[in-house]
């Protein structure tokens, strides 16, 4: 039904309900006729709007039958009801909207000549037996998230150097649990110890030590993995990060008790995969301070 009779689009609402330009206009135009009119909170949801911007459907939940049926009830009103507009008008709107100036704040593309690796963060045990499917399928998630590497960091480690800056945005925006919802980010003054060596032979070790100053927060990990290189290329980039983690965040609730193992991976994408795209959480409206 989404690739049939709908255009699905996946957006990170953070971004369009603050964007100063046309997307951000045409998104906040949808959103502000649902029950989450206040931009200045979440507006996260499901909506259901035509190409004229008007809204059929707005659903916060995650049930999918639920969903299914509402997305059936709404197309049968569409097809059947009457949703007047000029089809040439919008489709002029949208051609003007796609070609304007967007808002560099939000509109991010990985760095030039740079390295884009995937990253994927898993809770290994520790949790209680779920009480409902929804519990179940936090407990077994896994978290997703992109890492943006610079040329000039790409060319260090070219020459088997790790640097220094790259050591820390790993740490600070990557090694968080995000399986159970947006996670919040170390601060520099977090990062207790931190070390990741690159061998003359492609090898890959390091330790992690992170905490908050209140001690109700805490990661300490091991870290393995390998470097492939071709010329001035990186060929490979895996890692692997494995150890307790405790704690959670405002919208991480319900973590285990105590330290639990966590492990997040980082594998070099290839492009392939439309998600290779998406910028890093850590650098939403924040780029140069993700890189820096």
């Amino acid at each position: 039904m989404l690739k049939t009779s709908f255009v699905p689009v996946a957006i990170d609402q953070a971004c369009q309900r603050r964007q100063k330009d046309a997307e951000g206009e045409f998104y906040r135009k949808i959103a502000g006729q649902g029950p989450r009119g206040d931009f200045s909170n979440t507006t996260q949801g499901f909506y259901i709007a035509t190409a004229a911007g008007k809204l059929l459907l707005y659903n916060n939940n995650r049930d999918p039958e639920k969903l299914f049926r509402l997305m059936r009830e709404r197309l049968r009103e569409y097809e059947f009801g009457s949703h007047p507009f000029d089809r040439d008008q919008v489709k002029a709107e949208l051609l003007e909207a796609s070609n304007a100036k967007r808002d560099p704040r939000y509109t991010l593309r990985p760095p030039a000549d740079g390295l884009v690796v995937r990253v994927h963060a898993k809770v290994l045990g520790g949790y209680g037996k779920p009480i409902s499917d929804s519990e179940a399928s936090f407990q077994t998630a896994l978290g997703r998230d992109n890492l943006w590497v610079t040329a000039e960091e790409q060319a260090a480690l070219v020459k088997g150097r790790f640097p220094e800056a790259l050591q820390r945005r790993i740490a600070r925006f990557h090694l968080v649990d995000n399986t159970r919802g947006e996670p919040p980010m170390w601060k520099q003054d977090e990062i207790r110890k931190l070390t990741i060596q690159l061998d003359d032979d492609g090898v890959l070790t390091g330790h992690v030590e992170l905490g908050t100053a209140d001690g109700k927060r805490g990661y300490r990990a091991e870290l393995r993995g390998r470097l492939a290189v071709a010329g001035k290329s990186v060929t490979g980039f895996q890692l692997v990060a494995l150890g307790k983690f405790f704690g959670e965040g405002r919208y991480t609730r319900n973590a285990p008790k105590g330290r639990f193992p966590l492990a997040v991976t980082f594998d070099l994408a290839d492009g392939s995969d439309i998600a290779d795209a998406v910028a890093p959480q850590g650098a939403r409206g924040w780029l140069a301070g993700y890189l820096k």
